[in-house]
């Protein structure tokens, strides 16, 4: 049987080529915007500095520098470099607040980069990343679930404890569950910290109470922001809350900001300095809650647009009167 080729018109040829051509510069985009997260962005490392108005009139200013979520594994070279140049800030106070690691042969390259600042005081908390190895998993999960789920080994599998008396030698504060005083330059500091409520390692039971009024500053430190937390750390008086986890949301969009938190607070204080509650909710006012975005990211997945990695220099001064 005779094999009738019916002629293409030329207009249906002109969209077929039309949306191929399309298609592969959104494929071309897509590429080079991965390209830029996971090569460049994700080393281009940023100090933030914020003035924080927390302290008593007369009292002379406090620094303090807040580093989370390096996720280390061997290799990160540039990251461990900045980590190490961080000791020219000469802080008062370093407050680490966990997701650390992310791979057994990371602590002692952590500790050693660090260096200098672990003369200083310190105090640190665990993320669950610090104690479970990170596995694989579709990232785009995140935009309907968080991952507090996902940690269902049943023991931890990374040096934790090896990375927590590293710390301890050095003199820094175990914050996990505990509570304490350290004095950091001219200040009595107060410190109420709690394990990794992500993971469902919170005993705030442990720490509860009323803050002591006659210290110079009350600090509660926590790896995830979660709010039923630091409501009860509000409660009992904290001036200061800092916390980890959300990366800052890891990926942002302009004018909307970061997509998803990973835990129960709002987008908004996915990364930086606020109030909480908000503005006015509270009658003393509340806490001041700074949110780091973290120097790192999962191995898993190295990128980040939009939401460089991030260290926090916190300069505390007297409040406005």
């Amino acid at each position: 049987m005779a094999r009738l080729d019916w002629p293409v018109p030329a207009a249906w040829h002109h969209v077929s080529m039309q949306s191929r051509a399309l298609a592969g510069t959104a494929a071309a985009a897509g590429a080079a915007l991965i390209a830029y997260g996971t090569v460049v962005e994700r080393n281009w490392f940023a100090l933030r500095r914020h003035d924080v108005p927390v302290l008593r009139d007369g009292t002379r200013p406090m620094r303090i520098l807040h580093i989370s979520d390096a996720h280390l594994t061997p290799g990160r070279h540039r990251l461990l470099a900045w980590i190490r140049s961080l000791a020219a800030l000469e802080p008062d106070l370093i407050v680490n607040t966990g997701d650390s690691i992310a791979h057994p042969r990371a602590v002692q390259p952590l500790l050693e980069a660090l260096g200098p600042l672990l003369d200083r005081p310190g105090v640190f908390v665990y993320g669950s990343n610090d104690l479970y190895t990170p596995t694989l998993k579709n990232p785009a999960r995140y935009l309907w679930r968080s991952s507090s789920l996902e940690h269902q080994r049943s023991s931890p599998d990374l040096p934790w404890a090896e990375l927590g008396e590293g710390m301890e030698a050095a003199g820094w504060m175990d914050g996990n569950n505990h509570r304490g005083r350290v004095k950091a330059g001219d200040l009595d500091v107060e410190i109420g910290g709690v394990h990794d409520s992500h993971l469902r390692r919170d005993r705030y039971e442990q720490i509860a109470g009323p803050t002591d009024p006659a210290a110079d500053l009350r600090l509660g430190v926590m790896h995830s922001p979660e709010p039923a937390v630091l409501d009860r750390f509000v409660a009992d008086g904290y001036d200061l809350l800092l916390a980890g986890h959300t990366h800052g949301g890891q990926v942002r969009l302009p004018l909307f900001g970061a997509l998803v938190t990973n835990c129960g607070i709002d987008r908004r204080r996915a990364r930086g300095l606020h109030r909480y509650p908000a503005e006015g909710a509270a009658p003393d006012g509340g806490a001041w809650l700074h949110v780091s975005g973290g120097l790192g990211t999962s191995p898993y997945a190295p990128v980040r647009f939009s939401c460089r990695p991030e260290a926090t220099l916190l300069t505390l001064v007297p409040r406005i009167s």
